[in-house]
């Protein structure tokens, strides 16, 4: 059953604290997409989350969001580009062993949507990022028995901002970034 933003706000007096829910990494990435000297673009994820969403159905500006990645875990199709990125050119991962994001503040803007400002730390240097989210669904898993959330998200950053700009703008600085997220509730 699929249940709105909305709703989850409006839900009865059991959610009037911040419920954890721990994130599904089985059923968690991250895709970006960049041009490449402007005759394509080129396609790239992330995946072994860990992290914590702390969800407050009545108070969705108290909620929280905790994620990090490992940076090794870049996937991208091709592995000399795999390996270019892991330099000191892109990502330095031999220094950078996470990619984090923390959430400094909610605000919902839908029935099911909302951006979420937070502090996002790659390459060792942290910049202010907005993440524009639906969530898709909350509910019971039907195969876990346990209560679980869906978010997608998007947002467009530069990567000089992060100290990964080489060879812009050639190569695209402006990377466009797509998350979807699962997440079960801790300990249900």
């Amino acid at each position: 059953m699929r249940t709105t933003l909305a709703a989850l706000f409006l839900a009865t007096p059991g959610f009037a604290e911040p419920v954890a829910y721990t994130l599904d990494s089985a059923h968690s990435q991250v895709v970006f997409t960049y041009e490449h000297l402007g005759f394509s673009t080129t396609t790239g994820m992330f995946s072994g989350f860990e992290g914590e969403i702390m969800f407050d159905a009545k108070d969705p500006a108290s909620s929280s969001v905790d994620v990090s990645m490992p940076t090794a875990s870049m996937i991208t199709g091709w592995q000399p580009r795999e390996e270019h990125f892991m330099t000191e050119d892109f990502l330095d991962a031999s220094q950078n062993e996470a990619i984090r994001f923390v959430s400094t503040g909610i605000e919902v803007t839908g029935e099911d949507t909302a951006l979420i400002t937070g502090d996002l730390t790659v390459n060792g240097v942290t910049q202010e990022v907005v993440l524009d989210a639906k969530l898709n669904q909350a509910g019971e898993h039907p195969m876990e028995g346990k209560p679980w959330l869906g978010f997608d998200a998007s947002a467009t950053v530069l990567r000089s901002d992060f100290d990964a700009g080489a060879f812009a703008p050639m190569v695209s600085d402006e990377i466009e970034v797509m998350i979807s997220i699962e997440a079960m509730q801790a300990g249900a």
